[in-house]
């Protein structure tokens, strides 16, 4: 009779197993080199949706897509008309460094479903007016490197203040990590920019 009762309570103890939800094998974190590596459950890794972009977040990325667009039409006029070779190459790395940071806003644009533009670009900081454009197409030598670097100075200034307020009121990480990406390079160039004016 025990030896009945031991098997039924075994079949029971199979059975209980056997219907239990697998249990989650832990995700482990990734940790700084050297450093413990924090695990998280699988629920929680998997529930962790990032918010869709917000209006800050378009509207930041349609600015500075023309923001951008006006900076690089200030340095098309550098070959011509530039005599310092520093003020020439300032020029040229500003445009290298923000050609494919139009690519990239563009194509965050695509991924986002954005169409059109978003913001009045008229109220940006920072951004040159149409006579002082042509002010600086018509400047040669010297009166041309002055004029485009204290332009280009208060142009990144305007980017950067767009870059710090969108990392406050925007959600979207990729818009985030390029506003850090304008506060870091454009902040250096102003500081390249700030040191040559006065020797020229």
């Amino acid at each position: 009779m025990r030896s009945g009762v031991v098997a039924i309570v075994a079949a029971f103890a199979l059975l209980a197993g056997c219907t239990s939800e697998p249990e989650q094998a832990p995700i482990i974190a990734p940790d700084t080199p050297g450093g413990s590596a924090p695990t998280i459950a699988l629920s929680d890794a998997t529930g962790a949706i990032p918010p869709p972009p917000n209006d800050a977040d378009r509207d930041y990325v349609s600015m500075m897509i023309a923001h951008h667009e006006q900076a690089l039409a200030m340095t098309r006029f550098a070959p011509d008309r530039a005599e310092n070779a520093t003020v020439k190459g300032l020029a040229d790395r500003i445009r290298y460094s923000q050609e494919p940071e139009i690519g990239a806003m563009k194509q965050w644009q695509r991924t986002n479903n954005i169409i059109g533009s978003h913001g009045d670009h008229g109220s940006m900081p920072g951004m040159a007016t149409q006579d002082q454009l042509n002010a600086l197409g018509a400047a040669r030598g010297k009166d041309f490197d002055r004029m485009f670097l204290e332009l280009m100075i208060k142009h990144h200034e305007g980017a950067i203040k767009m870059a710090t307020d969108v990392r406050a009121a925007g959600t979207n990480v990729q818009v985030e990590e390029m506003a850090d990406d304008v506060v870091a390079t454009q902040s250096d160039e102003i500081n390249r920019m700030k040191a040559l004016l006065p020797t020229l």
